[in-house]
């Protein structure tokens, strides 16, 4: 098994690694929609969460107020620290109009309000998401192991091979092209660091709670995008790592339609654009889709002989029309609606904490 470094500091599992780690002042933060709500994948998540013993569970949940009561009679099945932050409870969306944050609903709006609260209260913040099928008790800890040894950011990455195929298209396909294409053109620190991570996409991650006060967070899609950005600032290359979390199945997506990943590509596009806008990158988006395409080609050739290497199916064909169609996402910058940072926000984590529980309280 390898274990070569890389720019940031990465740990690998050698075999059943389950590190000691502060599970007891983290908190972990499980953004969940109700279309989560009992499915298996969910299930197997908190129950496993019961055997981390981690100081508190924070769900940050967007549903409507006719399901909260079953979502959270449900999340009380399990023997957990866990407090449900109702991220559409009308309280708080009132609160959040009033501090001009009422915008876009999405999982980037639903971990940021978790990310205040959650740091108000630990000393750790712990994110991943409800749909890890493959999800097992050490990935807490291992989270957590950097952030109790100086760095303030780690990072999940991980293999997604399932039913003989080559998963995680988004970030093969989209991202690690897109950052290797501007790499070609930019001698930046912030594009080195966006390309030192084995899953950049992933939506595992751990940071101090001082961390979490100050990344800036875009509303949907882009979060892990966003979040990559925060860190470079405030914990750069020496403070950063990313941690081996072994294989993962997880929920999968169509290209098209409505949640699918041509629209999380523009959504993981603009998170990008305004990341680099703040390094003071300008891509030249005349050229760049072509030259995207050019990146994309070559990694294509080479998972092909990744896959028949390992006896996996491979379509080549589906892979350059995603490929296509992820490249007319690429086009300038919107209007940065990034949520501000925590230090910076108008609103505090206590009112969230508060407006929420008034929904809830009013529900119940």
């Amino acid at each position: 098994m390898e274990y070569v470094q890389e720019r940031v500091t990465t740990l690998h599992d050698f075999g059943g690694a389950d590190p000691d780690a502060p599970t007891d002042r983290a908190t972990v933060v499980v953004p969940m929609t109700e279309r989560d709500h009992a499915s298996l994948a969910a299930e197997r998540v908190f129950s496993t969460l019961e055997a981390v013993s981690p100081g508190r569970v924070l769900v940050a949940l967007r549903a409507g107020p006719d399901r909260v009561s079953e979502v959270h009679a449900w999340l009380e099945t399990f023997d957990l620290p866990l407090v449900i932050l109702w991220c559409d409870s009308p309280p708080l969306t009132e609160a959040l109009a009033a501090a001009d944050l009422n915008g876009r609903r999405g999982k980037g709006r639903d971990v940021w309000l978790a990310l205040g609260v959650a740091a108000a209260d630990s000393e750790f913040v712990v994110v991943h998401d409800a749909d890890a099928k493959s999800y097992a008790p050490t990935h807490v800890p291992r989270l957590l192991f950097p952030l109790a040894h100086g760095f303030a950011f780690s990072k999940g990455y991980y293999a997604r091979v399932e039913n003989d195929h080559l998963y995680g298209r988004l970030n093969r396909l989209f991202y690690v092209p897109l950052v290797r294409a501007l790499e070609d053109a930019h001698d930046a620190p912030i594009l080195s660091y966006l390309a030192a991570f084995r899953y950049a996409l992933a939506g595992e991650f751990a940071m101090t709670a001082d961390l979490a006060r100050r990344v800036r967070v875009p509303r949907t899609w882009g979060l892990e995008v966003g979040t990559l950005g925060g860190a470079f600032e405030d914990a750069g290359f020496e403070d950063t790592a990313q941690v081996d979390l072994g294989q993962h199945e997880h929920d999968h997506r169509s290209v098209s339609g409505p949640d699918g990943l041509g629209e999380m590509c523009q959504s993981v596009g603009r998170a990008l654009w305004w990341v680099l806008e703040d390094a003071g990158v300008e891509p030249d988006f005349e050229t760049l889709p072509d030259r995207y395409r050019e990146r994309a080609a070559t990694l294509i050739e080479q998972y092909a002989a990744d896959a028949a290497f390992n006896g996996l199916a491979y379509d080549r064909s589906d892979e350059r029309e995603q490929v296509t169609a992820y490249a007319e996402t690429i086009t300038p910058p919107d209007d940065d609606t990034r949520l501000p940072a925590w230090t910076d926000a108008p609103i505090s984590p206590e009112t969230v904490r508060e407006r929420s529980r008034e929904g809830l309280d009013a529900i119940d």
